[in-house]
């Protein structure tokens, strides 16, 4: 009997399965590294903080009463209020059947981590935002923190980037370490505006025209003193009227903007604090009632905004 492709049907697989599982992509996160986790925290999941104003002086003349004046205090309040939990399963029967059993199961605990750890990112970016009213510039010391970015259809410029400085400076911020995290639509906008694209105009951005302005999620140029940051974490914002830097006002109520941030993360200010109360904690059972292997990770954490001065959101819109 000859061997052909009609008298071996039977032999022939018409569908062969790899013997790998594909996984999403991943990107990669950076919160942690900005956050002061809070020690001494020993039970509860309350802390405060007392705070202390600034010393007044008054000019005095020889020989009356100096003036005493006390001095401002305050008190900041923090939170552990995310109480987290991933959980998932494997039937009995299901591990008696599937192929992909030792593949899939080896994948439970670290992405339960990984969903942990993406909320805290995603808190911690929208930090910032927590309890800002609806269109406002959050100014302090007659500076606006918060606004819509300057250029039009409230994309971001590099006037922002300057005006953002100007912000913490004025605000006593230290100008060591600063940082500007922003949406990936920012990077688009930078790459193409003819200002860097005109290497003879600027010289100094000449990298960003031959290579790009990003290489994984840092820009490979400083802008105006910032080490910028892509994130896709970022807080969306839908104000109806935010004013921008120029105090006319721009809609985001449908095409939401993100909450770009700029900040130093000196360690002497830094602008936000947090506290794990129960970092990821992975726990295993076996369930005889519907038997099942059931794994569950839970945590508990809180962030919050402790600086509001080293903080400037500039929101910009992400069509491009």
């Amino acid at each position: 009997m000859s061997m052909t492709t009609g008298n071996v049907s039977l032999l022939t697989r018409s569908e062969v399965w790899s013997g790998e599982l594909k996984e999403i992509l991943r990107d990669e996160m950076m919160a942690q590294k900005y956050v002061r986790m809070l020690e001494g925290f020993p039970d509860g999941d309350t802390f405060k903080i007392p705070s202390i104003g600034q010393a007044q002086v008054d000019n005095y003349a020889e020989d009356t009463a100096v003036q005493y004046r006390p001095m401002d205090t305050g008190q900041f309040t923090f939170s552990v209020d995310k109480y987290l939990s991933s959980a998932t399963y494997i039937t009995k029967k299901a591990k008696q059947d599937m192929f992909y059993m030792n593949e899939m199961v080896s994948r439970f605990v670290p992405e339960q981590e990984r969903a942990v750890m993406a909320h805290f990112e995603t808190t911690t970016m929208a930090a910032p935002e927590a309890g800002v009213s609806a269109n406002s510039n959050e100014t302090i010391d007659g500076v606006e923190h918060r606004y819509a970015a300057g250029g039009t259809g409230a994309v971001i410029t590099l006037e922002d980037f300057a005006r953002a400085r100007h912000a913490l400076k004025k605000a006593n911020v230290p100008d060591r370490n600063l940082v500007a995290i922003v949406d990936p639509s920012v990077e688009y906008t930078l790459n193409t505006l003819t200002n860097l694209t005109n290497v003879s105009n600027n010289p100094r951005f000449e990298g960003i025209v031959r290579d790009g302005i990003a290489t994984g999620m840092q820009f490979v140029a400083n802008v105006y003193g910032f080490d910028v940051y892509c994130s896709n974490y970022l807080a969306d914002v839908t104000d109806s009227a935010l004013p921008t830097s120029a105090d006319a006002n721009v809609d985001f109520s449908s095409v939401n903007g993100k909450a770009n941030l700029f900040f130093s993360a000196d360690p002497s200010a830094s602008p936000l604090v947090g506290a794990w109360r129960q970092m990821p904690e992975v726990d295993y059972d076996y369930n005889k009632d519907f038997q099942r292997d059931e794994f569950v990770t839970t945590a508990r954490y809180g962030v919050k905004l402790y600086r509001p001065e080293n903080m400037v959101r500039v929101v910009s819109k992400t069509n491009v």
